[in-house]
């Protein structure tokens, strides 16, 4: 069975996201193992020098590492992902990198009817950068007028975007499998990638 995680992408206690990401997570259950990732408690990165990756981090990345995929769910603010999700990716582009070369999925939830179309945007160049580098879906799920979206049991009402959701996860599954195979026959390079740090980079001899 595919193991997967899902990251909570806010500090919000009440979140519609996280609806969504448990959602996925029952209705799949004989699909996938899917764990939910809370990022409240991430500290503000520090780049200062001689800073360890703090201890909630570091499991965090860990339990990335272990899955085969991510899902990463988004809510937008100002046209963005949240403050605290953007402070995780920065740990994850600074000395761990546990989602290079890692298969995600971006899903998102919004009280409005975009459904965080423009925070899924930015989310997507972000793990495409290169310190992070992450292999992200093509396809996206967008929930709009969320806070009505759930019914008492916290399943999906909208039969058309149950369907939706269904397609999406069995393509986010194909794409997993395809990529991780991939993987397999470039071991070598992603490990390179993964032990690199900017701090170590000597410019004065550039």
């Amino acid at each position: 069975m595919t193991k997967l995680v899902g990251i909570v992408g806010t500090n919000s206690k009440e979140s519609t996201n996280r609806k969504l990401l448990e959602y996925i997570q029952a209705a799949f259950f004989y699909k996938s193992d899917l764990d939910l990732i809370e990022i409240k408690d991430v500290p503000l990165i520090d780049y200062r020098e001689g800073n360890d990756v703090p201890e909630v981090v570091q499991k965090i990345a860990d339990q990335i590492e272990e899955a085969d995929g991510v899902i990463i769910a988004t809510p937008e603010y100002d046209h963005s992902p949240t403050a605290s999700l953007i402070n995780l990716l920065a740990w994850f582009s600074y000395r761990i990198h546990p989602l290079s070369h890692k298969p995600v999925m971006i899903v998102g939830a919004s009280h409005g009817s975009l459904g965080s179309s423009r925070a899924q945007q930015v989310l997507r160049q972000m793990l495409k950068a290169p310190e992070v580098n992450a292999q992200v879906l093509g396809s996206e799920f967008l929930l709009g007028n969320s806070k009505n979206a759930f019914d008492d049991m916290g399943d999906l009402k909208n039969r058309d975007k149950i369907r939706e959701m269904e397609n999406i996860f069995d393509e986010f599954l194909i794409f997993t499998k395809m990529i991780n195979e991939m993987n397999k026959d470039n071991l070598i390079s992603i490990h390179e990638f993964d032990n690199f740090r900017w701090d170590e980079i000597n410019w004065e001899e550039k």
